[in-house]
């Protein structure tokens, strides 16, 4: 008889978040109450490091015949858990990964016990359960452990923000949302994430896709506008949604960037096109709205100038409010997406690191 303990003990700390992008009403949607979080195994990494999701067996009496014979395989789950993502399978002295982590991959295989997988160059696209399971003969055992991609060390996870195109509100199936934070150098949020920036005070009244196929918004302050003032504060649902008919916009998550996000500053306002001809002439990218939310927001960064971002965006990034400069609250600030050709801004560069 094998057993498997794969154990992964480390808790999610969840920063404070205010978002600030104008919004509009959301039509009345079925309520969900706050919820707690259910335990899981989980593994947290920051982007870019290497980390092993630990899997190990245990033989009754100590025996042990090697690995000939053993296969172990890992798949990553969808959100929902319907579809399962190869990962790698290995048997015997045979061993092969699949698609995103093909070359990434390995088992760590420390002893004939150890079934654990090391990620390389870890990325946001990582995030997810993953499921290890081991076959011996007529065994067959499996666990779950779920990866969690946080910032860098001394700062929050990560930061979830609201997310619509240049279309307008409400204009995103499932299948552009995620290609629209992607994009943005982020993914789709799970719910996890989006609770726990709601428990930190994300309040916004435009519903928006999640990771899971399910459609959401948070009100941390309960408001006739935004599904009525009696409804009480929480994660409001409108449930599964059809993932190709379906249009709302999108919550996305990204955590701490390698490498630095900055103003460029330049002599004279901007087009869209001068500025993104601009940050290449500097050895950069024009910056997408991620890395603006990341710098804001894991790393306090400050600038009360409207700039272009790599979406057709202008925005700027207030983390110390004071008069004409988000007075109010810590916010990223969206002024809209104006005419392209329009020269009255600056622009915000990434640089990556080499």
């Amino acid at each position: 008889m094998i057993a498997l303990l794969c154990t992964a003990l480390l808790s999610l700390t969840l920063a404070s978040s205010v978002y600030s992008d104008t919004n509009s009403t959301a039509s009345t949607p079925v309520y969900a109450a706050e919820t707690e979080l259910g335990d899981q195994n989980r593994v947290f990494a920051s982007r870019g490091s290497n980390i092993t999701l630990p899997c190990r067996l245990h033989r009754q009496h100590g025996m042990s015949f090697g690995r000939v014979g053993m296969r172990i395989k890992w798949t990553k789950l969808s959100a929902d858990e319907s579809l399962e993502e190869d990962v790698l399978v290995s048997m015997g002295f045979h061993k092969k990964s699949y698609g995103s982590f093909l070359g990434r991959v390995r088992l760590l295989e420390a002893d004939d016990d150890d079934a654990s997988l090391l990620i390389s160059d870890v990325s946001l696209d990582d995030m997810g359960k993953f499921r290890c399971e081991v076959i011996d003969g007529m065994e067959d055992v499996l666990h779950e452990v779920t990866l969690e991609v946080q910032g860098s060390v001394g700062y929050s996870d990560g930061v979830v923000f609201p997310y619509s195109p240049r279309l307008g509100r409400y204009n995103l199936n499932f299948h552009d949302a995620e290609q629209a934070c992607l994009d943005q150098d982020s993914v789709v949020a799970s719910f996890d994430q989006l609770y726990g920036a709601w428990r930190s005070g994300l309040d916004w009244c435009n519903a928006g896709w999640l990771n899971d196929g399910s459609v959401q918004y948070p009100i941390t302050n309960p408001r006739r506008a935004c599904g009525g003032v009696n409804s009480g504060a929480g994660l409001r649902s409108y449930g599964q949604r059809d993932k190709s008919k379906s249009r709302y916009d999108v919550f996305c998550f990204t955590s701490a960037v390698n490498g630095r996000f900055y103003w460029l500053v330049q002599p004279d306002k901007l087009t869209f096109n001068e500025a993104a001809q601009a940050c290449q002439d500097d050895g950069a990218e024009i910056a997408k709205v991620g890395q603006m939310y990341a710098a804001w927001k894991l790393n306090g960064y400050d600038r009360c100038d409207s700039g272009w971002l790599a979406d057709g965006s202008v925005r700027y990034p207030i983390s110390r409010p004071r008069r004409n400069c988000s007075p109010t609250e810590a916010a990223v600030r969206f002024v809209g997406f104006p005419d392209k050709k329009q020269k009255l801004f600056g622009v915000y560069c990434f640089k990556g690191q080499q």
